[in-house]
């Protein structure tokens, strides 16, 4: 499936021996003051209302739940109908998909947070039953994954099926990718979000280009490392025209394998990558853990991950955000060494929408429940307890899984 990151250990445990200060630090992100370190990562939860892919009430309590989190980062959000690789996934293309992100935005705003909204465009990972006239899904080059997508069957229901072999883009496509991302990047910021990700990760269309595993091209966009990341920075060049670069993120997955994702040299192509990067003032560099399995469910630290992850904290000049794998105590250990300035929790934030409170007073957390990650309605979704619920004190709205 898509990004839901993983957490060590058992639900409901905390490491008592780690005291959480570095982690409550507030925190400078661009133009943005953050209250502490703890982000919310994009997780995919396949729950726009239909038709249309339109965020909902539904989607905006949700959020709001989690406005406690320094940042929220959205789920995974198509720039385009051809950017579609998930059933029931939100998009922002359309003029009803901003109304419904409006709504989502003025809910985390009056809850006290702020969301940056994470762009995305599958590429490959996708199935002809998502994508516009049923054509074959997009890629740099016409190589088969071995991935799946999720998608809806004839009687409404949300299944896996293999992907098919793309098509490759050609040439004279590119101007029209990096529009869908302008545009995307555009109505993000009409819907009233405080910034936006690009979503260059965990083997989507910009990984796709970036990693020679699934680049085969042999023009302007293939071959070297600087070629196949092309793409990836014309995408980040426009979407820092509509917002400013202080209001950018970008999201990376070294030596990430899922969706079939591997590369050549990945220490040459991410050392490239990230040191030019440096150019644009970001708000943040987001990385999945190099130490995350290709599993997606565990963290396996061997050496090349730890140089992976020294090369990127000591190439890397600006804000540097991880995600995937941590703890609180963990977290605060990667902050206080120096190894991150923010620390993205995945799984955590969906059991657990008051997780910098739980965290910092070391109270019991929630058990996910890996059965309604993906589609759905409020179960697993908006009905998991805050200790203010368990109080009897939360307001209504959130209660209830309404936002008024």
């Amino acid at each position: 499936m898509s990004d839901t990151e993983s957490a060590p250990g058992e639900a409901g445990q905390h490491d008592e021996q780690v005291p959480l200060r570095k982690l409550f630090e507030p925190m400078k992100v661009g133009s943005l003051n953050l209250r502490h370190r703890v982000v919310m990562a994009p997780l995919t939860r396949s729950r726009a209302s239909q038709p249309g892919n339109i965020p909902s009430q539904l989607n905006a309590c949700y959020y709001a739940q989690r406005a406690a989190a320094a940042l929220i980062i959205s789920e995974a959000t198509q720039v385009s109908m051809q950017g579609q690789g998930y059933a029931w996934t939100p998009g922002i293309h359309s003029r009803e998909q901003i109304e419904g992100w409006r709504v989502v935005a003025h809910a985390v705003h009056e809850a006290g947070g702020l969301m940056f909204m994470q762009l995305w465009h599958v590429g490959r990972i996708s199935h002809p039953s998502l994508q516009p006239d049923e054509m074959p899904p997009v890629a740099p080059s016409a190589v088969l994954p071995k991935a799946e997508a999720f998608i809806e069957n004839e009687r409404g229901e949300g299944v896996v099926a293999p992907c098919v072999t793309p098509r490759a883009l050609q040439g004279e496509e590119m101007p029209y990718l990096v529009r869908q991302y302008f545009r995307g990047a555009r109505n993000a910021k009409a819907a009233g979000m405080d910034g936006v990700e690009v979503h260059a990760a965990n083997g989507y269309l910009l990984d796709q280009f970036l990693l020679s595993g699934s680049n085969r091209r042999t023009d302007e966009y293939g071959g070297s490392s600087e070629r196949r990341a092309k793409l990836l920075f014309e995408v980040i060049e426009t979407v820092c025209e509509v917002w400013g670069p202080e209001k950018v993120g970008v999201r990376l997955s070294p030596l990430g394998t899922f969706n079939d994702m591997h590369d050549d040299d990945p220490e040459a192509t991410f050392s490239y990558v990230i040191e030019k990067l440096n150019r644009y003032g970001l708000a943040y560099l987001h990385v999945v853990n190099p130490a995350l399995a290709a599993t997606d469910e565990d963290v396996v630290f061997t050496e090349r991950a730890k140089r992976m992850s020294e090369m990127i904290r000591r190439t890397y000049r600006g804000v540097l955000m991880v995600a995937g794998g941590f703890d609180g105590g963990s977290a605060e250990r990667w902050i206080e060494d120096g190894k991150a300035d923010l620390i993205a929790f995945g799984r955590l934030f969906i059991a657990n929408p008051d997780l910098p409170e739980r965290l910092r007073s070391r109270a019991p957390l929630n058990s996910p429940d890996p059965s309604t990650f993906y589609g759905g309605g409020e179960r697993g979704y908006t009905d998991y307890p805050s200790l203010a619920q368990e109080r009897g004190e939360a307001p209504r709205s959130v209660i209830d899984g309404r936002w008024r």
